[in-house]
């Protein structure tokens, strides 16, 4: 399984949300570069970097993102505000790979055709939920589409990978949707990447003993209550 720290970005800065909510953010550092150095060094597999600005429509990091980019060498997964084809290609070219949410749901054609032009395994797919309904934009909006037939449209149309946040549970510390991440990681051919809630260890040991691909390591992380080190050895 794989261990992925999460930065999220806002103005420039680390900081991390309760629940997806702007006006709840504690901030981390003002200095990303070093933090991706840090989780680097201390052995992510994974870097998931989230442009919350980009995401919420108030702003963009792209400077920032650039430069962890050109800092680091592990993998960097991007999410936050890539919603039209020239941000995503744009995007693609300069990570790894390119995590879509609102824009997988709001158009399946211009989906289907970035999945041609750049293969399943550039592009992760974010099933963001309040308890099984997803929510786009930012997590502002509700759409009352299900996760599980969400994940199988997907499926369908050639995807394998995927991340999953219960919106209820992210930067709560409250322990991982278990429920939803196991009927998740149940369906064929899928790569799952578990999101929200980790607290500590026995939550990583729980999300791989439902056979997730990676795990995102957030607040707890920055709350020291985890390390990189100590999840590598259960993963």
């Amino acid at each position: 399984m794989k261990i992925i720290p999460a930065i999220d970005l806002m103005d420039g800065k680390v900081v991390r949300l309760y629940k997806g909510d702007p006006g709840q953010k504690t901030v981390y550092s003002d200095n990303p570069v070093e933090i991706a150095k840090k989780w680097e060094s201390a052995g992510a597999d994974v870097l998931h970097l989230v442009d919350l600005d980009a995401t919420l429509g108030i702003g963009s990091n792209l400077d920032v993102i650039k430069k962890i980019l050109e800092s680091i060498s592990i993998p960097v997964e991007v999410a936050g505000g890539l919603r039209d084809k020239s941000s995503v290609l744009e995007m693609a070219k300069l990570s790894e790979r390119i995590v879509l949410g609102t824009l997988a749901f709001k158009d399946k054609s211009l989906l289907k055709l970035l999945l041609s032009k750049l293969g399943e395994e550039k592009i992760v797919i974010s099933v963001d939920h309040k308890d099984g309904e997803i929510v786009i934009n930012g997590w502002q909006k509700d759409t009352g589409i299900k996760l599980i037939p969400a994940i199988n449209e997907f499926l369908e149309m050639g995807f394998t990978e995927f991340l999953l946040t219960n919106v209820s549970r992210d930067g709560t510390m409250e322990g991982p949707d278990l429920e939803f991440l196991e009927q998740a990681c149940n369906l064929p051919k899928t790569n799952i990447i578990a999101s929200g809630g980790i607290s500590n260890l026995d939550d990583v040991k729980n999300v791989k003993e439902k056979n997730a691909f990676g795990v995102i390591l957030g607040k707890a992380l920055y709350e020291k209550k985890i390390s990189i080190e100590e999840a590598k050895k259960l993963s």
